[in-house]
Protein backbone atom coordinates (compact mmCIF):
# COMPACT_ATOMS: atom_id res chain seq x y z
CA UNK A 1 0.00 0.00 0.00
CA UNK A 2 2.95 2.33 0.53
CA UNK A 3 5.34 0.78 -1.96
CA UNK A 4 6.66 3.74 -3.92
CA UNK A 5 10.13 2.51 -4.78
CA UNK A 6 12.74 4.46 -2.85
CA UNK A 7 10.23 7.00 -1.52
CA UNK A 8 11.19 8.44 1.87
CA UNK A 9 9.27 8.93 5.05
CA UNK A 10 8.96 12.72 5.40
CA UNK A 11 8.61 14.51 8.73
CA UNK A 12 7.83 18.19 9.33
CA UNK A 13 9.80 20.07 12.00
CA UNK A 14 9.66 23.54 13.52
CA UNK A 15 11.81 23.35 16.64
CA UNK A 16 8.98 22.40 18.99
CA UNK A 17 8.97 19.49 21.44
CA UNK A 18 6.04 17.99 19.54
CA UNK A 19 7.99 18.09 16.28
CA UNK A 20 10.95 16.29 17.88
CA UNK A 21 8.61 13.53 19.04
CA UNK A 22 7.29 13.33 15.47
CA UNK A 23 10.91 12.94 14.30
CA UNK A 24 11.42 9.99 16.65
CA UNK A 25 8.25 8.33 15.42
CA UNK A 26 9.13 9.03 11.79
CA UNK A 27 12.61 7.58 12.29
CA UNK A 28 11.12 4.36 13.66
CA UNK A 29 8.62 4.24 10.80
CA UNK A 30 11.43 4.67 8.28
CA UNK A 31 13.46 1.97 9.97
CA UNK A 32 10.55 -0.47 10.01
CA UNK A 33 9.90 0.15 6.32
CA UNK A 34 13.57 0.13 5.27
CA UNK A 35 13.21 3.64 3.83
CA UNK A 36 15.22 6.86 4.09
CA UNK A 37 13.98 9.72 6.25
CA UNK A 38 13.63 13.30 5.00
CA UNK A 39 13.34 16.11 7.58
CA UNK A 40 11.65 19.26 6.28
CA UNK A 41 11.16 22.73 7.71
CA UNK A 42 8.75 25.09 5.92
CA UNK A 43 10.48 28.48 5.85
CA UNK A 44 7.74 31.06 5.44
CA UNK A 45 9.75 34.27 5.94
CA UNK A 46 10.83 34.76 2.30
CA UNK A 47 7.15 35.38 1.55
CA UNK A 48 7.27 38.52 3.68
CA UNK A 49 9.34 41.67 3.39
CA UNK A 50 11.71 40.90 6.26
CA UNK A 51 15.46 40.58 6.50
CA UNK A 52 16.71 37.01 6.79
CA UNK A 53 20.20 38.04 7.85
CA UNK A 54 21.30 38.46 11.49
CA UNK A 55 20.65 41.87 13.02
CA UNK A 56 23.67 44.22 13.21
CA UNK A 57 25.94 43.05 16.00
CA UNK A 58 24.13 39.71 16.42
CA UNK A 59 25.98 36.36 16.19
CA UNK A 60 26.24 34.89 12.66
CA UNK A 61 23.85 32.06 13.60
CA UNK A 62 21.10 34.46 14.70
CA UNK A 63 19.58 35.01 11.25
CA UNK A 64 16.18 33.52 10.48
CA UNK A 65 17.50 31.13 7.85
CA UNK A 66 20.38 30.05 10.05
CA UNK A 67 17.91 29.33 12.85
CA UNK A 68 15.79 27.26 10.48
CA UNK A 69 18.83 25.31 9.38
CA UNK A 70 19.71 24.68 13.02
CA UNK A 71 16.22 23.31 13.68
CA UNK A 72 16.64 20.85 10.82
CA UNK A 73 20.16 19.89 11.91
CA UNK A 74 19.00 19.14 15.46
CA UNK A 75 16.14 17.02 14.12
CA UNK A 76 18.47 15.08 11.82
CA UNK A 77 20.75 14.38 14.80
CA UNK A 78 17.79 13.21 16.91
CA UNK A 79 16.64 10.86 14.16
CA UNK A 80 20.12 9.38 13.96
CA UNK A 81 20.00 8.57 17.67
CA UNK A 82 16.75 6.63 17.23
CA UNK A 83 17.67 4.66 14.10
CA UNK A 84 21.40 4.90 13.31
CA UNK A 85 21.07 2.67 10.23
CA UNK A 86 18.49 4.88 8.49
CA UNK A 87 19.73 7.40 5.93
CA UNK A 88 18.55 10.84 7.08
CA UNK A 89 18.58 14.08 5.11
CA UNK A 90 17.25 17.52 5.98
CA UNK A 91 16.01 20.54 4.05
CA UNK A 92 14.77 24.06 4.64
CA UNK A 93 12.08 24.63 2.00
CA UNK A 94 10.80 28.13 1.26
CA UNK A 95 7.03 28.46 1.52
CA UNK A 96 4.03 28.20 3.81
CA UNK A 97 3.39 24.97 5.71
CA UNK A 98 0.47 23.52 3.77
CA UNK A 99 1.80 23.92 0.20
CA UNK A 100 5.28 22.78 1.26
CA UNK A 101 3.91 19.63 2.88
CA UNK A 102 1.59 18.83 -0.01
CA UNK A 103 4.51 19.14 -2.42
CA UNK A 104 6.61 16.83 -0.24
CA UNK A 105 3.77 14.29 -0.07
CA UNK A 106 3.81 13.79 -3.84
CA UNK A 107 7.02 11.76 -3.59
CA UNK A 108 6.70 10.38 -0.04
CA UNK A 109 5.72 6.97 1.28
CA UNK A 110 4.42 8.53 4.50
CA UNK A 111 4.16 12.09 5.84
CA UNK A 112 4.55 12.52 9.62
CA UNK A 113 3.34 15.60 11.52
CA UNK A 114 3.44 16.60 15.17
CA UNK A 115 0.19 17.46 16.92
CA UNK A 116 1.33 20.86 18.22
CA UNK A 117 4.04 23.20 17.06
CA UNK A 118 5.51 26.64 16.67
CA UNK A 119 5.87 29.02 13.78
CA UNK A 120 4.85 27.59 10.42
CA UNK A 121 3.32 24.50 12.04
CA UNK A 122 1.77 26.27 15.05
CA UNK A 123 -1.61 24.92 16.15
CA UNK A 124 -1.18 22.12 13.64
CA UNK A 125 -3.70 19.64 14.98
CA UNK A 126 -6.54 21.94 15.94
CA UNK A 127 -5.96 24.38 13.09
CA UNK A 128 -6.39 24.11 9.36
CA UNK A 129 -2.97 22.72 8.38
CA UNK A 130 -3.48 19.12 9.53
CA UNK A 131 -6.98 19.01 8.08
CA UNK A 132 -5.88 20.47 4.74
CA UNK A 133 -2.82 18.24 4.47
CA UNK A 134 -4.72 15.10 5.48
CA UNK A 135 -7.48 15.89 3.00
CA UNK A 136 -5.23 16.63 0.02
CA UNK A 137 -1.91 14.81 0.58
CA UNK A 138 -0.91 12.28 -2.06
CA UNK A 139 0.36 9.83 0.57
CA UNK A 140 -0.85 8.63 3.98
CA UNK A 141 -0.50 11.24 6.74
CA UNK A 142 0.47 10.22 10.28
CA UNK A 143 -0.33 12.76 13.02
CA UNK A 144 1.62 11.99 16.20
CA UNK A 145 -0.60 12.48 19.22
CA UNK A 146 -1.70 10.66 22.33
CA UNK A 147 0.49 7.92 23.74
CA UNK A 148 3.15 6.40 21.49
CA UNK A 149 3.08 2.72 22.46
CA UNK A 150 4.58 -0.48 21.08
CA UNK A 151 1.75 -2.73 22.28
CA UNK A 152 -1.92 -2.79 21.36
CA UNK A 153 -3.57 -3.40 17.99
CA UNK A 154 -3.66 -1.38 14.82
CA UNK A 155 -7.20 0.02 14.87
CA UNK A 156 -9.06 0.71 11.63
CA UNK A 157 -12.55 2.01 10.93
CA UNK A 158 -14.50 0.14 8.25
CA UNK A 159 -17.68 1.31 6.50
CA UNK A 160 -17.56 -0.68 3.27
CA UNK A 161 -16.69 2.29 1.05
CA UNK A 162 -13.73 2.41 -1.41
CA UNK A 163 -11.98 4.90 0.90
CA UNK A 164 -12.44 2.48 3.76
CA UNK A 165 -10.85 -0.25 1.64
CA UNK A 166 -7.78 1.95 1.15
CA UNK A 167 -7.53 2.43 4.91
CA UNK A 168 -7.93 -1.32 5.46
CA UNK A 169 -5.05 -2.09 3.12
CA UNK A 170 -2.78 0.35 4.93
CA UNK A 171 -3.86 -0.99 8.33
CA UNK A 172 -3.16 -4.61 7.36
CA UNK A 173 0.25 -3.56 6.07
CA UNK A 174 1.01 -1.74 9.34
CA UNK A 175 -0.16 -4.65 11.50
CA UNK A 176 2.06 -7.01 9.50
CA UNK A 177 5.07 -4.70 9.80
CA UNK A 178 4.53 -4.24 13.53
CA UNK A 179 3.78 -7.90 14.24
CA UNK A 180 0.51 -7.11 15.97
CA UNK A 181 -3.19 -7.78 15.55
CA UNK A 182 -5.67 -5.72 13.58
CA UNK A 183 -8.85 -4.49 15.24
CA UNK A 184 -11.44 -3.74 12.56
CA UNK A 185 -14.37 -1.70 13.84
CA UNK A 186 -17.65 -1.18 12.03
CA UNK A 187 -20.04 1.10 13.90
CA UNK A 188 -23.54 1.75 12.64
CA UNK A 189 -26.61 3.75 13.56
CA UNK A 190 -30.28 3.26 12.75
CA UNK A 191 -31.35 4.67 9.37
CA UNK A 192 -33.30 7.92 9.64
CA UNK A 193 -36.57 7.83 7.63
CA UNK A 194 -37.71 10.86 5.62
CA UNK A 195 -39.47 13.39 7.82
CA UNK A 196 -42.74 13.10 5.90
CA UNK A 197 -43.13 9.41 6.76
CA UNK A 198 -44.58 7.82 9.86
CA UNK A 199 -42.11 6.19 12.29
CA UNK A 200 -40.65 3.01 10.82
CA UNK A 201 -40.42 -0.26 12.74
CA UNK A 202 -36.99 -1.68 11.92
CA UNK A 203 -35.95 -5.31 12.23
CA UNK A 204 -32.93 -4.68 14.43
CA UNK A 205 -31.63 -8.23 14.19
CA UNK A 206 -31.77 -8.10 10.39
CA UNK A 207 -29.99 -4.73 10.34
CA UNK A 208 -27.27 -6.01 12.68
CA UNK A 209 -26.78 -9.09 10.51
CA UNK A 210 -26.40 -6.86 7.44
CA UNK A 211 -23.75 -4.77 9.20
CA UNK A 212 -21.88 -7.97 10.14
CA UNK A 213 -21.94 -8.91 6.45
CA UNK A 214 -20.54 -5.50 5.44
CA UNK A 215 -17.55 -5.97 7.71
CA UNK A 216 -16.97 -9.59 6.72
CA UNK A 217 -16.99 -8.75 3.01
CA UNK A 218 -14.66 -5.79 3.50
CA UNK A 219 -12.13 -7.95 5.35
CA UNK A 220 -12.27 -11.10 3.23
CA UNK A 221 -9.76 -10.24 0.53
CA UNK A 222 -7.31 -8.54 2.88
CA UNK A 223 -7.31 -11.49 5.28
CA UNK A 224 -6.27 -13.73 2.38
CA UNK A 225 -3.44 -11.33 1.41
CA UNK A 226 -2.19 -11.04 5.01
CA UNK A 227 -2.59 -14.49 6.60
CA UNK A 228 0.04 -13.54 9.20
CA UNK A 229 -2.14 -10.79 10.71
CA UNK A 230 -4.54 -11.83 13.50
CA UNK A 231 -7.85 -10.00 13.01
CA UNK A 232 -10.33 -9.06 15.71
CA UNK A 233 -13.70 -7.79 14.52
CA UNK A 234 -16.11 -5.49 16.29
CA UNK A 235 -19.54 -4.56 14.95
CA UNK A 236 -21.30 -2.16 17.29
CA UNK A 237 -24.24 0.17 17.36
CA UNK A 238 -23.17 3.78 17.81
CA UNK A 239 -21.55 6.77 16.21
CA UNK A 240 -18.39 5.70 14.31
CA UNK A 241 -16.28 8.63 15.53
CA UNK A 242 -17.18 8.07 19.19
CA UNK A 243 -16.48 4.33 18.95
CA UNK A 244 -13.12 4.80 17.21
CA UNK A 245 -11.98 7.45 19.69
CA UNK A 246 -12.85 5.13 22.59
CA UNK A 247 -11.05 2.16 21.02
CA UNK A 248 -7.98 4.30 20.21
CA UNK A 249 -7.09 4.46 23.92
CA UNK A 250 -5.73 0.89 23.73
CA UNK A 251 -4.36 1.04 20.16
CA UNK A 252 -0.83 1.73 19.00
CA UNK A 253 -2.14 3.27 15.79
CA UNK A 254 -5.55 4.36 14.48
CA UNK A 255 -6.21 4.32 10.74
CA UNK A 256 -9.09 6.07 8.97
CA UNK A 257 -9.96 6.88 5.37
CA UNK A 258 -10.08 10.50 4.28
CA UNK A 259 -13.72 10.11 3.30
CA UNK A 260 -16.44 7.53 3.74
CA UNK A 261 -20.00 6.88 2.75
CA UNK A 262 -23.10 8.72 3.85
CA UNK A 263 -24.36 12.28 3.64
CA UNK A 264 -20.92 13.78 4.24
CA UNK A 265 -19.01 11.47 1.89
CA UNK A 266 -18.32 14.34 -0.49
CA UNK A 267 -16.28 16.24 2.09
CA UNK A 268 -12.54 16.21 1.45
CA UNK A 269 -12.04 15.11 5.05
CA UNK A 270 -15.13 13.34 6.34
CA UNK A 271 -16.72 14.11 9.69
CA UNK A 272 -15.54 10.82 11.23
CA UNK A 273 -11.93 11.28 10.10
CA UNK A 274 -12.00 14.89 11.29
CA UNK A 275 -13.27 13.91 14.75
CA UNK A 276 -10.80 11.05 15.12
CA UNK A 277 -7.91 13.28 14.01
CA UNK A 278 -8.78 15.74 16.77
CA UNK A 279 -9.74 13.44 19.64
CA UNK A 280 -7.99 10.05 19.27
CA UNK A 281 -5.74 8.87 22.09
CA UNK A 282 -3.18 7.30 19.74
CA UNK A 283 -1.28 8.41 16.64
CA UNK A 284 -3.65 8.67 13.68
CA UNK A 285 -3.05 7.87 10.00
CA UNK A 286 -5.40 9.37 7.43
CA UNK A 287 -5.30 7.40 4.16
CA UNK A 288 -6.42 9.04 0.95
CA UNK A 289 -6.59 7.39 -2.46
CA UNK A 290 -3.61 8.36 -4.61
CA UNK A 291 -4.11 10.35 -7.75
CA UNK A 292 -4.49 8.47 -11.00
CA UNK A 293 -1.17 7.58 -12.56
CA UNK A 294 0.73 7.34 -9.26
CA UNK A 295 2.03 4.20 -7.64
CA UNK A 296 0.12 2.74 -4.74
Amino acid sequence: MTSRSGAPVVVAVDGSTSALEAVRVAAREAGTRGRPLRVVHAFIWPLYDVSLAPAPGAPPHAGLRQQAEQVVAEAVTEAGKVTPDVAVTGAVVDGAATPVLLAEARDAALLVLGSRGLGGFGGLLMGSVAVQVSAHADCPVLVVKGEARADGPVLVGVDGSPRSDQALGFAFDEASLRGTELLAVHAWIMPVPPSDLLPVAYDVEALAAEEERVLAEALAGWCERYPDVPVRRRVTYGGPAKVLVEESAAAQLTVVGARGRGALAGMLLGSVSHAVLHHAHSPVVVVRRRREGRQS
